[in-house]
């Protein structure tokens, strides 16, 4: 399975309203439920009055179009990481899955999946 990184860092907040987020932001995930909206965004395309904000993380996501009925693949991915001590936060979207991880531990995540036999680009 191929894994492509993510070339910018990313922050991870919570906003108060939809109105404070970049629409026009060429990278970013919005979630919303009835306790919080959350933002995955470039840390450049942060909005200034976030109500928590997380930086600092690097991201890969899973190369190609993944069929809904495929099983587990985000849990043997981190699984990996959790066995090395990476911590992960995942972003689903339609097509795949999006995996982060602190920046100071990018590298060794990209370098133990691979030795796992990813192929990571």
């Amino acid at each position: 399975m191929e894994l492509k990184g993510i070339d910018h860092r990313l922050t991870v907040c919570k906003v108060t309203e939809v109105s404070q987020i970049n629409m026009d932001a060429d990278f970013y995930f919005i979630g919303k439920t009835d306790e919080e909206l959350s933002l995955v965004c470039k840390t450049e395309d942060t909005p200034p009055n976030t109500a928590a904000r997380d930086d600092g993380w690097r991201g890969f996501r899973i190369q190609g179009v993944l069929d809904f009925s495929l099983i587990g693949i985000l849990s043997k991915l981190s699984g990996i990481l959790a066995e090395h001590g990476i911590g992960i936060f995942a972003v689903s979207t339609y097509n795949t899955d999006y995996i982060l991880v602190k920046e100071e531990n990018y590298a060794r995540a990209l370098t133990v999946l691979a030795s796992e036999g990813y192929t990571v680009g």
